[in-house]
């Protein structure tokens, strides 16, 4: 069978979805699990768009050695010099270079003719060639441009050296047919097209990223272009998961293979789900908390007799156990392990010890403890930073006849115990405020979402925050049977966030850059 080739955009398109936003850690940590997956490719970043990205991408070039690592660079000489300068410690580098190609970017946004975008467009692929042999073309919005100019476009790269081209669907405004019929155009009008790889690269504002990517992958196409969960500017990007198990689902159709391990699709798009604090639909295909689960007795009584009456998938296959192990207080480490091991966590020692040690608090106060439990106690591990201030002690004082009030202490980076009380409009309010009281760094809350984790009355809640600061957001999850203490985990993680970012706290005294403060 022909191989199709997985480019995961996670760490570039994906982190482009309005909210997203991780530091170089995260953007390593989520690397190390594409890797695991089996991705081919991996674009890590846009080097030229901040030091942060340029960073992470040298990292990860330095740290991943098996996949293709690339970082994305506009046609300028700059950036491509820079994304050369990123990504040159990779054992296998590749250099994905972009620009515009419709009338439409070309009159309203470049304001530059058509021969003037294929002069740039052969140039730079040229100064790339000079750094490495790999390199990757994209000529932006590609289904509303001329189809002719298109051809003409990539004949010129592909001279100049490109060996991937790359089609990308940027405004998500194609046709399944339609955009097949373009990359069947393309592989019979573009007379070098044989020298490259045929990729695409679909975006989802009609909700037919997925099925575009499908057929152009029918139509001869061998590399796509999609992210975990389908994140990405705006609706988002063809879903990784989704086209892997088409793929493997309709073999029969479709006679193509991937180099994905499929079992670790479902720790994949939760560790990208919890970096970026985007949460999955339950009706998510493949990854969602009811891809298999049935309640119709129908249903329900078909599996039962025979699975794969109502499941075309085994959800072991995409790492989801088939049956649920419930856990209790009597449990011991070595099964919570174990459990671990079979939901495709692996945390070391000291990390494992922390997280057994939040189960057996939790399972004091839970009769049954659910897969959704254990992945919720774990994701609060998975979700720990450098700890610049940590959350000793919370106690809050409500009621419809009194003022809410909270008590917090904090432990500050150099181990003094820190307490502060607060009023607030209400308990979640004042336990906020008595932990700026206590940190003192400005910001300002944008988002504070409550969902629970788990069924029952005493069901796990999550709390996810975004704060703002200097026009940066930060994001942060916590969770706990008592959503005030979730809600305080949530704002410590986001503020740590922060501080790690700004900088400024040494000796357990937070110094605002700004006004030269201390607190």
């Amino acid at each position: 069978m022909d191989k199709v080739i997985i480019f995961d955009t996670t760490l570039r398109d994906g982190e482009q979805a309005a909210g997203a936003s991780l530091n170089t850690q995260e953007k390593l940590e989520i690397a190390k699990q594409l890797d695991k997956l089996g991705v081919d490719v991996i674009e890590a970043g846009f080097s030229a768009s901040s030091p942060g990205d340029f960073e992470a991408v040298r990292l990860i070039a330095q740290e991943i050695r098996r996949p293709i690592i690339c970082p994305l660079a506009s046609a300028d000489a700059t950036a491509v010099d820079k994304a050369w300068e990123s990504v040159k410690g990779a054992t296998h580098p590749r250099i994905h270079i972009f620009l515009s190609a419709s009338d439409i970017h070309l009159s309203y946004q470049l304001r530059k003719s058509r021969e003037e975008i294929l002069e740039m467009s052969r140039s730079m692929v040229a100064r790339a060639k000079k750094y490495l042999d790999d390199v990757e073309f994209s000529p932006m919005d590609a289904t509303r441009a001329d189809p002719v100019y298109i051809y003409q476009i990539l004949e010129a790269v592909i001279d100049a050296g490109a060996t991937t081209v790359n089609i990308p669907d940027t405004v998500g405004y194609a046709i399944p047919r339609e955009f097949g019929d373009l990359i069947q155009g393309i592989l019979d009008n573009v007379p070098n097209i044989n020298k490259a790889v045929l990729s695409v690269h679909c975006h989802n504002d009609l909700g037919l990223a997925v099925a575009n990517s499908l057929e152009a992958i029918r139509r001869g196409a061998r590399q796509v272009e999609c992210t975990i969960n389908g994140i990405g500017e705006r609706a988002g990007n063809a879903s990784l998961e989704e086209i892997v198990m088409g793929l493997k689902t309709r073999q029969d159709f479709f006679n193509l293979a991937t180099s994905i391990d499929t079992t670790q699709i479902y720790r994949a798009s939760r560790l990208v789900s919890d970096l970026t604090g985007f949460s999955i639909q339950p009706n998510k295909a493949i990854i969602g908390a009811n891809a298999f689960r049935h309640q119709s007795g129908i249903h329900q009584d078909g599996v039962l007799k025979k699975p794969i009456t109502y499941e075309i998938m085994d959800p072991r296959s995409v790492g989801i156990p088939s049956s649920t192990l419930v856990l209790s207080k009597l449990s011991g480490r070595h099964g919570f392990k174990e459990r671990l091991a079979e939901l495709g966590y692996t945390l070391s020692e000291e990390a494992l010890n922390r997280s057994f040690q939040r189960f057996k608090e939790l399972a004091d106060k839970k009769k049954e403890i659910t897969d959704r439990d254990i992945e919720s106690v774990v994701a609060e591990e998975l979700r720990t930073i450098t700890e610049i201030y940590s959350l000793d002690y919370v106690e809050v004082s409500c009621g419809d006849h009194s003022l809410p009030t909270a008590t917090v202490r904090l432990i500050s980076p150099d181990g003094q115990s820190l307490a502060d009380a607060a009023l607030g409009t209400g308990p979640v309010d004042a336990v906020y405020k008595a932990i700026n009281r206590i940190v003192g760094i400005p910001n300002k809350l944008i988002e504070f979402t409550v969902k629970s984790v788990t069924e029952g009355i005493d069901a796990i809640g999550e709390v996810l925050i975004r704060i703002e600061s200097d026009g940066v957001t930060y994001t942060g999850r916590g969770a706990s049977t008592d959503i005030i203490v979730a809600s305080a985990k949530a704002y410590m993680n986001a503020l740590n966030r922060l501080l790690a970012a700004k900088g400024t706290v040494t000796r357990g005294i937070y110094s605002s850059p700004s006004k030269g403060e201390a607190r």
